[in-house]
């Protein structure tokens, strides 16, 4: 069978002329540069182009170092990497002046990795679902993107950690400029991301400079329980600088650093941290955000008790077995019993351990652990992140409960598993094995196409027949459930857990 055939379409807006394709309906622009990257230096404003620029094949991924589990859920489309990473991709039913709703996709990947060029995040078929227009980003991460260098060169190299978060704002900017040309509503934007991508959403919930360029928010296994303080970061820059081998005192040469120098001095940080003790305590996730004054004033999840979001809804979730992405191929948990897990507690949550442990659900000691790594890291940072933004606007938790059926079900409902049934492309060769396909794949994949877009539309998503889906409050915590029981999409209220909610902002998130 031949492949739908793509005809030329050309969009004009501020940013210059592009020539893209059309396809079932739907029209793709892909490779548009909106900022110039400099290393260590905020993104910088490109001028016009004159002319027409082909947009038909996606622009350089930043730079990273391959992971373990990209051919799991679907790594193809990077393509060539480059410090010039800077792209953006547009999917649009029409060039039309429309005025559709606008969603913005970040990405996640730990901040290290991934981009928004992934086939996984195509986003034709939610583009066709509910008339809509879809936006993709790359983004710079790891030590190109979030790793502060000013304190340790004296200002040297004037990197902040956050210019990661500085190209996602810039990326804000250019949908504010240039989507009416697209058919899109600049004045009706979502922000949407996974991991670090949801991540990223609570930072710009937070950040002052991101303030205005966006009107609703979604986070997808996310929280609000990140950005290091200065002091962190720092030491972060200085482990960094010791395994680049480089003075840092000598600015040119950290300019002119090849980028695979970096990337390997990048790694061996992370062997550290993922080692049994991490000798210099930077945490799981030694690049992130910075709470750096300006940027980020105060970590996202106290930015946002204080109002910084203020009227923005929000739809937040998890998935109910996040942690088996990492443990499903890890035999050293599956053999774990109750005397291993009841330490692992202690050392994790002290004096709180019992009371947890009592908390939990029922299951073996593996499936325990599971459960209270997923509460710890995902679950307990959302629910804080939705009782933070439930004074200041309408917020909606969902909970995805559908099982992958990779080796044998080991996965559970993991972390990343929604993904393919937010943009439909569950289906694809290859991520199929991962996500799962069948009638009732295809089902969950309409109801959250259709909740995710509705929310864009008016602020309400919706799952079927036009019907609402209730707010989340602190004492009731609804949530629409997806996937559980057989069933497309269900609202059930939780219990909340006294015993989670206890513990200190310290004890918890990634």
């Amino acid at each position: 069978m031949n492949a739908p055939e793509s005809i030329p379409v050309i969009a004009e807006g501020p940013c210059g002329k592009l020539e893209g394709s059309r396809r079932e309906g739907v029209c793709s622009f892909k490779g548009i540069p909106f900022a110039a990257a400099r290393r260590w230096h905020a993104p910088a404003a490109i001028a016009p182009w004159s002319g027409v620029r082909s947009a038909r094949t996606p622009g350089a991924a930043a730079p990273q170092n391959p992971t373990a589990l990209e051919g799991l859920i679907g790594g193809g489309g990077k393509g060539v990497q480059s410090e010039e990473c800077l792209f953006l991709n547009v999917w649009s039913p029409a060039c039309d002046g429309g005025k559709r709703p606008v969603m913005v996709w970040i990405h996640g990947g730990a901040f290290v990795t991934s981009a928004g060029s992934l086939g996984l995040y195509s986003g034709k078929r939610l583009a066709q679902r509910g008339d809509v227009v879809i936006v993709t980003v790359n983004y710079r991460m790891g030590s190109l993107g979030f790793l502060r260098l000013a304190e340790a060169t004296n200002g040297r190299v004037p990197a902040t950690g956050n210019e990661g978060l500085l190209d996602q704002i810039a990326a804000l900017k250019w949908v504010r400029d240039n989507i009416a040309s697209f058919g899109g509503d600049p004045g009706n934007v979502t922000i949407f991301g996974e991991s670090a991508g949801a991540m990223s959403v609570a930072s710009l919930l937070a950040s002052p400079p991101a303030r205005g360029l966006f009107h609703k928010a979604i986070s997808q296994s996310g929280g609000g329980h990140i950005a290091h303080e200065s002091q962190h970061a720092d030491r972060v820059g200085a482990v960094f600088l010791k395994h680049l081998g480089v003075d840092a005192g000598d600015a040119r040469a950290l300019e002119s650093a090849p980028v695979d120098a970096l990337l390997k001095a990048q790694s061996a940080l992370l062997a550290e941290v993922d080692a049994q003790h991490d000798p210099h305590k930077l945490g799981a996730l030694a690049f992130q955000p910075v709470v750096d004054g300006a940027v980020l004033p105060k970590r996202p999840i106290d930015a946002v008790r204080g109002g910084s979001a203020k009227g923005i809804p929000v739809i937040a979730g998890t998935t109910t077995e996040e942690w088996k992405l990492w443990s499903a191929m890890d035999t050293r948990f599956h053999t774990m019993d109750d005397g291993k897990l009841e330490r692992w507690a202690t050392r994790a949550f002290g004096d709180a351990a019992p009371s947890l442990l009592a908390a939990g659900r029922d299951g073996t000691p593996y499936e325990r652990y599971v459960s209270m790594q997923t509460d710890r890291a995902f679950r307990e940072p959302t629910l804080r992140l939705l009782a933070a933004q439930a004074t200041q606007a309408p917020v909606h938790e969902y909970v995805f409960d559908w099982r992958s059926p990779a080796m044998g079900g080991a996965f559970g409902a993991c972390h990343a598993l929604e993904l393919g049934f937010v943009f439909g492309t569950h289906g694809l060769p290859g991520a199929d094995q991962f996500f799962g396909t069948g009638a009732q794949a295809d089902a969950i994949n309409g109801a959250m196409m259709e909740a995710w877009t509705s929310f864009a539309r008016d602020g309400q998503p919706r799952v079927a027949n036009g019907k609402g889906w209730p707010q989340w409050s602190c004492d009731t915590q609804d949530a629409m459930v997806f996937g559980a029981d057989k069933r497309a999409a269900q609202m059930r209220g939780f219990e909340p857990s006294l015993a989670w909610s206890a513990l200190p902002d310290s004890a918890i998130g990634p």
